[in-house]
């Protein structure tokens, strides 16, 4: 099977973070508005579609574009000299350009105001530690996998990310300790 060509990957990239973001931030907003205040509820309602969304597109654009749909993952493979300057300059605008559509697709499909500011505070040591571990994981994840088990790495991913919503703080809610 030949290459895909730069169009088909760049725009695997860009689809596949789109569908992503709309349904990280759509079933966020579903889970909320379900779960009746109940935070615990609303996050296993923001997992279980994240993680399964994340094995679909895997599966189907992983093949076109190798489905990173995160400059974390695309940064991992042009350090490792997988990917050209251009080509991950490419990958890293589309994934950002996508991740913007994906967001006002969810906005527009809960009828949400398309800008909005976040309420919940997000940062501090902590966090940012939280988000280290999570991406950290996530490439060792898919490094390792694509080293043990190619045809594993969707459901590898998925679940590992899936897992990560619960392990990490950085999905947390203002909660209190």
């Amino acid at each position: 099977m030949p290459r895909p060509s730069r169009q088909q990957r760049l725009g695997a990239e860009f689809l596949g973070t789109a569908i992503l973001l709309a349904t990280v931030i759509g079933s966020g907003i579903m889970g909320e508005r379900l779960a009746g205040g109940n935070v615990a509820i609303a996050l296993l309602g923001n997992t279980i579609p994240t993680g399964a969304i994340l094995v679909v597109l895997i599966t189907m654009l992983g093949p076109i574009s190798g489905a990173h749909f995160n400059p974390a993952v695309t940064a991992v493979f042009a350090i490792k000299g997988e990917m050209s300057g251009s080509e991950t300059l490419g990958y890293v605008v589309v994934q950002v350009l996508g991740g913007i559509v994906g967001v006002l697709a969810a906005h527009a499909m809960f009828d949400e105001a398309f800008l909005q500011l976040s309420t919940k505070v997000r940062v501090g040591p902590s966090q940012w530690f939280s988000e280290w571990v999570a991406a950290f994981g996530l490439v060792l994840t898919i490094l390792l996998t694509l080293r043990a088990n190619a045809v594993a790495i969707a459901t590898s991913v998925g679940l590992y990310i899936t897992a990560a919503y619960w392990f990490t703080a950085s999905t947390r809610s203002p909660i209190p300790p």
